[in-house]
């Protein structure tokens, strides 16, 4: 009866699939894919999202070419031919976060060349994890990065820090100034200055739009000059983007008054000593 089932047509096209099934089950394989788009410049971080015990194998590709790895507790980033020969391109760009053992790769800077797709590959035991993430670098000119990400305002007037358009990036943004925390959007809530060295800095100065993200700096100090860095994550991505702000002062109406009465002895002592000098001369003859 068993020999029967297996040798009818019907049986063994399902007992094919069954087998199938059961192999895939068993080698534990699994793909999944996500997209980003990025503006030149930005930072991404592809995140792995996985617990500490798949840690021991993690291999990096860009368009099938080995660009990082880890292997135990090393970690390699184009130490041999074959990913030095791919990642001419990334010179230094690359960065392998070991962060609570994440294996999540950055890729600083990012550049047009650096749009494709990159692959992400897990082993541990039997259990073997594929991830592909499809980057999109859109290129800006130089004149129109600056525009965007350099600003200069004069003290007091207000300064908006806009990221542009986002796209599928709607899990949390946060806000930082020389790396401390001012402001973050979490889901449908949005806080700024939530620690008091922050609130002391900006006290009721800075507004953040939950809908596209961007910050504005009312009221600006001379202090407010730095660099500001937005950080937006999803569950598989982030992106960074720094802005450079400064602030020019104005000189108050003192240091002004002292500077002319400075400059207005200066002209006095020379004209004095002129026309002692001449007194003298005149004495002589």
């Amino acid at each position: 009866m068993l020999f029967w089932k297996l040798t009818n047509p019907l049986s063994i096209s399902s007992s094919m699939r069954l087998l199938y099934v059961c192999l895939m089950r068993s080698s534990g394989v699994g793909t999944d894919e996500v997209s980003a788009s990025v503006m030149e410049g930005d930072s991404i971080i592809l995140n792995t999202n996985v617990t500490t015990n798949l840690q021991e194998r993690i291999k990096w590709f860009f368009n099938d070419i080995r660009i990082a790895q880890i292997n135990g507790d090393l970690r390699k980033i184009c130490t041999d031919d074959q990913c030095n020969k791919g990642t001419e391109r990334f010179r230094d760009r690359l960065k392998l976060k070991l962060d609570h053992q994440t294996g999540s790769l950055t890729i600083m800077n990012t550049r047009t060349t650096d749009s494709g797709f990159y692959k992400l590959q897990m082993n541990h035991s039997r259990i073997s994890i594929i991830k592909i993430f499809s980057v999109t670098v859109t290129g800006v000119s130089a004149v129109e990065r600056d525009k965007m990400k350099r600003k200069s305002v004069k003290e007091g007037e207000s300064v908006t820090l806009d990221p542009g358009e986002i796209k599928n990036l709607k899990d949390s943004m946060t806000w930082y100034f020389n790396d401390a925390l001012i402001a973050e959007i979490t889901g449908d809530q949005n806080k700024t200055c939530t620690d008091d060295q922050c609130d002391e800095r900006f006290r009721d100065r800075l507004k953040l739009d939950h809908q596209t993200g961007s910050l504005t700096i009312m009221n600006t100090r001379t202090t407010d000059s730095g660099f500001y860095k937005l950080q937006m994550n999803h569950s598989r991505i982030s992106i960074i983007k720094i802005f450079s702000v400064t602030v020019t002062g104005y000189l108050c109406l003192n240091h002004i008054y002292l500077v002319c009465c400075v400059l207005y002895q200066i002209v006095v002592n020379r004209n004095l000593n002129a026309m002692h000098l001449s007194s003298k001369q005149n004495e002589k003859q």
